[in-house]
């Protein structure tokens, strides 16, 4: 099987040690995988912003660079919600609906596809708080925010516990959204910013080092708002962690 990475723009621009991670884990766990230099955006911020028919031609070269694969695997959740979902300003082809239904978000492919359930490699011996993004919590099905409250199941922390000496601990409100929301932070930049705070202070009530997603964007905007309070907590792709990363 061959698999297709799609490495997000935003990723590509500043979190580029995101891409290798995810590049070097899909190898370890023995998948044959191709990066398409052609690529760009997905279409998700006109989308976003309500410019749907000017994406037609972001969507159409993402159509274009990925069909030829059997999967797609992107390490962002917001990115496979817009491919799977909003990838409709182009004629819907045989190509394109292969590619909605063949994509699939970094967490969901190890944990449902590959099923994986353990990482040898990965030791990392901090305390972390795992923030659910919107899209991936309640698009992408990756299970209740926490075991609070009722029996509940998450995919990405059922991957995280496995790795050797990490700590989960639980924020008080762990589905309560960031405040990034794409656009919205344009829009509406100071409740943004105090849902940031929020959600920062919250994870560092729970005794967080680090905090953890599988959406880097989520992560960018509270760690800037973590160095505008000064907290001392850090930030990991949840990639990164799989992968090996020791800090």
């Amino acid at each position: 099987m061959r698999i297709g990475l799609f490495v997000p723009c935003f990723i590509d621009a500043f979190y580029p040690d995101v891409g290798v991670a995810t590049l070097e884990l899909l190898e370890r766990l023995g998948c044959e995988v191709d990066y398409p230099f052609d690529q760009t955006c997905c279409g998700q911020p006109m989308v976003n912003a309500g410019c749907h028919p000017e994406a037609a031609a972001t969507e159409q070269l993402f159509v274009d660079n990925f069909a030829q694969y059997d999967v797609i695997v992107a390490p962002s959740g917001s990115c496979v919600h817009q491919i799977r979902d909003n990838l409709t300003a182009i004629e819907q082809t045989d190509a394109v609906r292969h590619v909605r239904k063949n994509t699939f978000e970094l967490v969901e492919y190890l944990h449902d596809v590959l099923e994986v359930r353990e990482f040898p490699w990965a030791r990392f011996e901090h305390r972390v708080g795992y923030h659910d993004s919107c899209n991936t919590l309640r698009n992408l099905g990756h299970g209740s925010a926490s075991e609070i409250g009722g029996p509940r199941f998450s995919k990405p922390r059922a991957l995280l516990k496995t790795v050797a000496g990490l700590e989960l601990v639980d924020a008080d409100r762990p589905d309560e959204c960031c405040g990034f929301g794409g656009t919205f932070s344009v829009t509406e930049p100071e409740v943004s910013a105090q849902m940031g705070r929020d959600k920062v202070a919250d994870h560092g009530r729970a005794g967080a080092e680090y905090i953890v997603s599988a959406d880097s964007s989520c992560l960018m905007h509270q760690q800037g708002c973590a160095a505008r309070i000064g907290a001392p907590i850090r930030f990991k792709h949840i990639a990164e962690i799989l992968n090996g990363a020791s800090q």
